[in-house]
């Protein structure tokens, strides 16, 4: 690697002023002639594309932090960083941004954007007014320091200037010192001056001043200063919390002591961001940046750090899934996990990657189920959470893991009915833990993450995995709160309760509604599978006895479910509504519910206008022959008016289909009758020939001999015509038969269809194969060939 070009990682600030990895390469700053300028170029270290291209601009403000890392903005809201892996190669790039802008290399920024009217008054100030004299560090100048620093925020030069100032000659380290003289005096004056002083500074955000005041030596009495605010009448005691409440554990012994103090610091600064500095005003909130890109880089040197030592970790893997590990240690490890998989969002995607490769390759999932099986509630929240993150991560590496494991363990314990259990069993009275495992469930199971092009057949291999195992599980719940129609009509008899099959308890019923909006989700995505389970558990039935729940939203989830069924518009689960009758629970519902104009009238009346929308042949007609009398009644909406006009409109449809079949056997008759006069007609005229004169006869006996050959070829034409047509009616009566048994024809069809096989069901006594040619020819030269009857 040549001496221009060194590892970086680029990240941009987004909107919520995080910072968001763009990838690994390398930086080099060149003339790119298009800029017209020197340029810093990031070239990915992967494949070479360019991650940026950004000209050194003599305006832009550049600041060097922690000295690996170089920020700058390019534009309102859009800030860019480099991290980078050696300081050497910081420091070169960090000349080169100085050498173009004309600055000194020993400055921490170049400069700060400011307006043309602050540059302008700056301008006017004579030249020793360059730097800030800061007062002697002494307790009676404490109000004038406070007072200074206050005084700069506004100022983005004067911020500058005031930043250099408290750098020098130790200031900083001096200020603190004060604050143990004040809290030995109990000075209240002084400590409050001095919390004004370490919040402007703060506010400074100077990754300078922050290294220096979240030092090991350092960091304990900042966290002093930050608790007395004047605002306050005692002081807060957060010294005490970090130093007793919360404790340090290490569930395995880290031997590096580097790693050890960053885990430390980045746990006190993001409890000082998060806990002890107040809400920042809108003015405010760019003050705290580079505190927020601290702790960012902080998180992502710690997960580094960590994967890199492989000892570490398989000793952490083996205890977890040791069983003679005490429940305990075992709390504290998957806590750890927790921590650690929460840390690992810093980093840039392709290490991310290989992170989570890495917890799969030691045995992630394997030591889950086993936590998530534990009583401990604890533990079981932590486990959730991990696994949440691997399949964020990549739900096709957990169906991987959960399809091996029917070959080596029970249904009972296979990772994913785990998951269902705990979700079933969650004790929480809002049930969030089993509202967060379901939506796990749900990207687990949803087809449209199972499209991956190294394996074509996972959804395949997976849905029968899930069916075959899981689905038992999943309705369980369901199949045990709810009994068919019958039994549900004899438990009601003689009782005033609404439903004495259904739950009454509130936390049940929740945890079937989840359940239902999981089944739910299967109809609209599982064509195949979901169809089968249906019909063969007779599920619907069951979930329909839902509808006299005394829960209006369990009811509702379960009429969502019998009207994402109809919207998929297929015949198979038409026939099964009609055969059990199952509309009968939801109309039952709607005139139970009167009057109401509610929700639920709502969603049943819509039910029917999308029937009514989509015409739906079958059910409009199931539900006007067996339910129209009960709902003609209801006229505050045309809905049922509008299937009664529906169900009339296809009547008549089949009333025009009975004249027609009627009329094409009566055509039939007549055709055959006008042939027969056709050739009676022929035979007159040989008549009248025969009767000529003798006289007559050699004049007119060649052109009688041609006449009467004519008049030959003609009849076989006729005799080849009619056997073909009765052939024909020799074949209708299994056509008609199949239209016979049409989902939409009513009675009457079938009655007249039955008088046209009578009437056209004549058997040919010859039949003439060596006539098909000129049957073809006949019938392309036919001007009245009558329409299929099947057609």
């Amino acid at each position: 690697m040549s001496d221009t070009r060194r590892r970086v990682k680029v990240y941009t600030l987004n909107e919520d002023r995080q910072w968001d990895d763009r990838g690994t390469g390398h930086v080099s700053s060149t003339f790119v002639e298009r800029l017209k300028g020197i340029s810093l170029l990031v070239r990915a270290e992967s494949d070479g594309s360019l991650l940026l291209e950004s000209k050194i601009s003599p305006n832009t403000a550049y600041q060097k932090q922690q000295d690996t890392l170089i920020v700058w903005s390019e534009a309102e809201n859009y800030d860019l960083a480099l991290s980078f892996q050696e300081k050497a190669g910081c420091d070169e790039i960090w000349e080169k941004i100085c050498q173009v802008q004309g600055k000194d290399p020993a400055l921490e920024i170049t400069q700060d954007p400011i307006d043309e009217s602050e540059e302008e008054r700056f301008e006017e100030m004579p030249e020793t007014s360059h730097l800030v004299e800061l007062p002697p560090c002494e307790l009676a100048r404490l109000e004038e320091i406070a007072d200074l620093v206050t005084s700069v925020l506004s100022s983005p030069i004067r911020r500058e200037k005031l930043a250099l100032a408290l750098m020098s000659e130790g200031y900083m380290k001096k200020l603190l010192q004060l604050f143990q003289v004040c809290e030995d005096l109990d000075n209240r004056e002084g400590l409050h001056h001095l919390y004004e002083i370490v919040r402007g500074v703060l506010f400074l955000n100077k990754a300078a001043l922050f290294e220096v005041m979240f030092s090991d030596d350092c960091i304990m009495d900042v966290v002093g200063c930050l608790e007395y605010d004047p605002a306050l009448v005692q002081p807060k005691r957060h010294r005490e919390f970090l130093t007793k409440t919360a404790k340090f554990k290490e569930v395995i012994p880290i031997t590096d002591s580097e790693l050890r103090q960053k885990i430390h610091q980045t746990y006190r600064v993001q409890y000082i961001q998060d806990i002890i500095l107040p809400t920042p005003s809108v003015f405010e909130e760019n003050f705290l940046s580079t505190l927020t890109s601290f702790i960012f880089f902080n998180k992502v040197e710690i997960v580094s750090m960590l994967q890199e030592d492989e000892k570490f970790l398989t000793e952490v893997f083996a205890q977890l899934t040791d069983e003679a590990t005490e429940d305990g240690k075992r709390r504290e490890l998957v806590n750890f996990f927790k921590e650690f998989c929460a840390f690992s969002q810093t980093l840039q995607p392709q290490n991310r990657d290989a992170f989570f490769k890495t917890l799969a390759n030691l045995g992630i999932l394997p030591a889950l189920e086993i936590v998530m099986g534990m009583d401990d509630l604890q533990v079981r929240a932590a486990a959730t959470d991990i696994f949440s993150y691997l399949v964020e991560f990549s739900p096709s590496m957990v169906r991987e893991f959960v399809m091996q494991e029917p070959q080596q363990t029970d249904d009972d314990v296979l990772l994913i009915n785990v998951v269902i259990k705990q979700m079933i069993c969650d004790s929480d009275p809002e049930l969030g833990g089993a509202v967060q495992l379901m939506g796990l469930l749900r990207t687990l199971i949803d087809p449209e993450n199972m499209l991956t092009p190294t394996n074509k057949t996972e959804k395949t291999e997976f849905l029968s995995f899930f069916y075959k195992y899981c689905m038992q599980v999943l309705t369980a719940p369901l199949l045990a709160n709810t009994v068919d129609e019958k039994k549900s009509k004899a438990l009601q008899e003689g009782s005033t309760k609404i439903n004495p099959v259904c739950p009454d308890n509130f936390q049940t019923a929740q945890l079937l509604a989840l359940i239902l909006e999981l089944l739910t989700f299967c109809v609209e995505h599982h064509t195949y599978h979901i169809k089968t389970y249906i019909m063969n558990k007779d599920l619907l039935r069951r979930i329909l006895v839902l509808m006299n729940s005394k829960h209006t939203f369990l009811a509702l989830c379960a009429l969502r479910f019998m009207r994402r069924i109809i919207g998929q518009k297929d015949e198979y689960y038409n026939r099964y509504i009609i055969k059990g009758n199952l509309f009968e629970p939801v109309i039952n519902t709607l005139l139970d519910n009167g009057t109401r104009y509610n929700l639920l009238n709502s969603a049943i009346i819509e039910l029917f206008e999308f029937i009514k929308v989509e015409d739906v042949k079958s059910l409009i007609a199931h539900i006007i022959d067996n339910y129209y009398k009960a709902l003609e009644s209801i006229e505050y909406v045309q809905t049922f008016k509008g299937l009664k006009g529906r169900y009339e409109q296809e009547k008549d449809r089949q009333t025009l289909r009975l004249n027609r079949y009627r009329r094409d056997a009566r055509t039939l008759d007549e055709d055959e009758e006008m042939w027969f006069h056709e050739d009676e007609d022929d035979d007159e005229g040989e008549a009248v020939e025969k009767s000529r004169p003798e006289e007559e006869f050699p004049e007119s006996y060649g052109k009688y001999m041609e006449a009467k050959k004519r008049g030959c070829q003609r009849c076989q034409r006729q005799a080849s015509c009619l056997a073909r047509r009765r052939s024909q009616s020799q074949r209708l009566p299994s056509k008609v038969g199949r239209a016979t048994r049409h989902p939409g024809s009513q009675g009457e069809l079938s009655l007249s269809t039955a008088i046209l096989i009578a009437k056209t069901a004549m058997v040919g006594l010859v039949d003439y194969p060596d006539d098909e040619d000129e049957e073809e020819e006949d019938e392309e030269q036919s001007p009245r060939k009558r329409p299929r009857l099947g057609s």
